[in-house]
């Protein structure tokens, strides 16, 4: 029997991702940190983050990390900004390869998530996976494309064929820096679309500043290294249309909520809302202007007004685009 497939945590897309896999005739391993969680869904074969699929009878599910170690390849699909915990505590995965699935720039450390890895764990190898991507359509089978960054090329290449099904469409690329910062920012324009369209400002501001956005991420994104055609692709501007034109994006449901002025469902992962942060400390750091983003983070931490912040980014002083 060969290696199972790997998934370490057992949210929404981590449970869609284990999904995929076994409909494609993989066995996989599906880790939650809950036990009581974890023995519920053995019997109902179901997860409470994604309660309308049914798991698979490949799909075995354990809270014992330990059996994650002979696995091909483990997804790490826990939150961006819970991902330094994890990895902390995650010795008996050395020398596996590791694919961060999450799309984030953590706080504490400002990187991003193969940094997270290779700090914690030098001998493992790192890729990520992103685009866009629901996880209730990757569930349903329905044809998701996203991109798999590995800075090391024969690695890249063996992941992409281990993980591919016939709906899901992994496409290479070497660019890691790209991949995670499309996926990370795409976040944040999502609240400030969501916003845009909560405080009822109308399509056409959000269509600004989706594109406006777009040139931010860029900014950021080139002046770290990373090449123009990855955020033109799956990891940012397919990422960054899928969730700043629908309600299925919890960071587009959450700018909604800011921009109605109503709260937020509690214990909800908003990723964009802790990446609005850290990437201004990364702007700050060498010096790139983000506005969004930083109109965003005010946002956030409640410290303006939707009309105010959308009024201040259509004031700043007209130039070319």
């Amino acid at each position: 029997m060969s290696s199972p497939i790997a998934v370490a945590g057992a949210g929404a897309f981590g449970t869609a991702l284990a999904i995929a896999e076994a409909l494609a005739g993989r066995d996989v391993l599906l880790w939650g940190r809950d036990a009581g969680v974890i023995a519920e869904a053995e019997a109902s074969r179901r997860l409470p983050r994604l309660p309308e699929a049914e798991l698979p009878g490949n799909i075995r599910l354990t809270a014992d990390l330990a059996e994650l170690a002979g696995a091909e390849a483990v997804l790490l699909a826990v939150p961006a900004q819970a991902l330094r915990g994890f990895l902390s505590g995650a010795g008996v995965l050395a020398g596996r390869p590791l694919v961060a699935c999450a799309k984030g720039i953590d706080l504490g450390t400002v990187t991003g998530p193969t940094a997270l890895i290779e700090a914690a764990m030098p001998g493992n190898p790192a890729a990520v996976l992103t685009g866009p991507s629901f996880a209730a359509d990757i569930a349903a089978g329905l044809p998701t494309a996203l991109t798999l960054a590995c800075e090391d090329e024969a690695l890249g290449e063996s992941l992409q064929h281990a993980l591919s099904t016939p709906n899901l469409r992994l496409y290479r690329s070497t660019d890691v820096t790209g991949a995670e910062l499309g996926g990370a920012l795409k976040n944040v324009m999502a609240i400030a679309c969501g916003a845009a369209m909560g405080a009822r400002l109308g399509e056409s501001a959000r269509a600004a500043l989706i594109s406006r956005g777009f040139a931010e991420m860029q900014r950021l994104a080139l002046a770290l290294g990373a090449r123009a055609e990855t955020l033109a692709g799956l990891a940012g501007l397919g990422d960054l249309v899928l969730t700043a034109t629908s309600e299925g994006s919890r960071n587009y449901r959450y700018g909604l909520a800011i921009g109605r002025g109503e709260d937020f469902a509690a214990g909800v992962t908003v990723e964009g809302a802790a990446t609005a942060d850290a990437a201004m400390a990364l702007a700050t750091r060498i010096g790139v202007d983000l506005p969004i983003t930083e109109a965003v983070a005010a946002l956030v931490a409640g410290e303006a007004e939707v009309s105010d912040v959308l009024s201040g980014l259509f004031a700043r002083p007209l130039k070319e685009e």
